[in-house]
C-alpha cells in the first residue's frame, strides 16, 4: 500500500460536504434499455441534493451525447465534468474520501467487477480523475473495496456483510485480514459484521442496502413488508445490530423502517429494491421509493435527520442498472 498516512478518519456521511459526485448513465445495456428513464431519476436525485443551498453536484458525464443530455438535464444546478468511466456506480468504482491528520485526501481500491461479474472498461481510472478533480490526495490501497460495503460512524465504527466483505470473489479474507486491512486503509477500529444482504443483489451483500448508521451510536435497518423475500434475513440484521457495541462500546440504537417488500422486475424476478439506499446531503436526505410503502419509509426517517429535508423519489428505473441513489453517488467531506 502506498501513500497511507499513520492518522487516518473516516467522517460519516451526515459530516459537510464539500461536493456529492455521482455519473451521468450512458450506457443502454447497462440499464437494460432504460437509460433515459434512469437519467430522469438521477436529474431528480441531483435537483433535491443541491436545493435549498443544498450540496455542490459534480456529475462525471461521457463525451458527445451524454455529456450534451447531462448538460440539458442539470447544467444549470450542478457541475458536468468530462470524463471516462465505465460503470456509473461511483460509491464503489471511485475513491473514498477521508482525513489524514486533519487533511482531505483520498483511497483507490482495486476495481473487479463485482466480483468479476461487470467488468466495464474505464472503472479503473475513476478514483483518480476524481481525487484529482477534487485536489485530494490520492494513496492506494492493494485490495478491492466497494464503497458501498462499508457505512461508517464516523469514529471508526463501520457496517459490513460477511456475503460481500470475505467472499472468495473479491479478496479471500477472514474477519481478522479484513478487520486488518480496513485498519490501516481507513483508520477503522471496530467492524460490526452482518451475515447476509439481500437476495438478488449482485453486489454480493452491500451494507448500504440493509443497515446505515444515521448518528453515533444510531443506526437504521429494515422491516419486513409484503411478501418479502428477504424477512429472515432483515430480522437476523436487526438482531445483530441489537447484540452489536460499536467502537466505543455502546450499544446501538437500532431503528427500524419499513421495506418495500416484494419488488419484481420486468422479467417478474425478485429485485433488491431497498429504502435503505438514501444519499445524506448537507440539506437533504434523498430515499429511494418503489412503491406506496416509500411514504411511510420517508416518514420514519424524518425524525431522524430534524436539520434535513427527507425526500422520497422514485428509483425503478435506476434499479434496472443494479443500484439506488447511494450506490450512485460518493460524498466528498469538506
Amino acid at each position: 500500500m502506498s501513500g497511507m498516512a499513520e492518522t487516518i478518519h473516516l467522517p460519516p456521511e451526515w459530516a459537510p460536504h464539500r461536493a456529492i459526485w455521482t455519473a451521468w448513465p450512458f450506457d443502454e445495456a447497462e440499464w437494460g434499455g432504460k437509460v433515459e428513464p434512469a437519467r430522469a431519476e438521477i436529474a431528480a436525485m441531483i435537483r433535491a441534493l443541491a436545493d435549498h443551498d443544498g450540496d455542490r453536484v459534480r456529475v462525471l458525464a461521457r463525451a458527445g451525447a451524454p455529456l450534451e443530455s447531462a448538460e440539458a438535464a442539470i447544467g444549470d444546478c450542478a457541475e458536468v465534468i468530462e470524463a471516462i468511466y465505465g460503470d456509473s456506480w461511483l460509491r464503489d468504482t471511485g475513491p473514498i474520501f477521508v482525513k489524514r491528520a486533519g487533511a482531505r485526501g483520498a483511497v483507490a481500491f482495486s476495481v473487479n467487477g463485482w466480483g468479476g461479474k461487470y467488468v466495464m472498461d474505464g472503472d479503473e481510472q475513476v478514483a483518480a480523475q476524481v481525487a484529482g478533480w477534487a485536489d485530494a490526495p490520492l494513496a492506494r490501497a492493494d485490495f478491492v473495496l466497494e464503497g458501498g460495503a462499508i457505512d461508517s460512524d464516523g469514529e471508526g465504527t463501520v457496517l459490513t456483510t460477511r456475503q460481500c466483505l470475505l467472499n472468495a470473489n473479491r479478496n479471500g479474507w477472514d474477519e481478522a485480514g479484513a478487520e486488518r486491512a480496513l485498519g490501516e486503509a481507513l483508520g477503522v477500529r471496530k467492524i460490526i459484521w452482518l451475515d447476509q444482504g439481500l437476495a438478488n443483489d449482485h453486489t454480493d451483500g452491500h451494507v448500504d442496502n440493509i443497515a446505515r448508521f444515521v448518528a453515533r451510536g444510531r443506526v437504521v435497518c429494515m422491516s419486513p413488508g409484503k411478501n418479502d423475500p428477504n424477512t429472515e434475513a432483515l430480522d437476523a440484521i436487526a438482531r445483530a445490530l441489537e447484540a452489536a457495541r460499536d467502537a466505543q462500546g455502546r450499544k446501538l440504537e437500532v431503528i427500524r423502517i419499513p421495506s418495500p417488500g416484494r419488488v419484481l422486475n420486468a422479467e417478474g424476478e425478485v429485485t433488491p429494491a431497498s429504502h435503505m439506499n438514501f444519499i445524506i446531503g448537507n440539506r437533504s436526505v434523498v430515499v429511494p421509493i418503489y412503491s406506496d410503502t416509500g411514504d411511510d419509509a420517508v416518514n420514519a426517517l424524518a425524525p431522524l435527520f430534524p436539520d434535513r429535508r427527507v425526500v422520497g423519489l422514485s428509483a425503478h428505473a435506476v434499479l434496472a442498472g443494479g443500484g439506488a441513489f447511494h450506490c450512485i453517488t460518493q460524498q466528498e467531506p469538506a
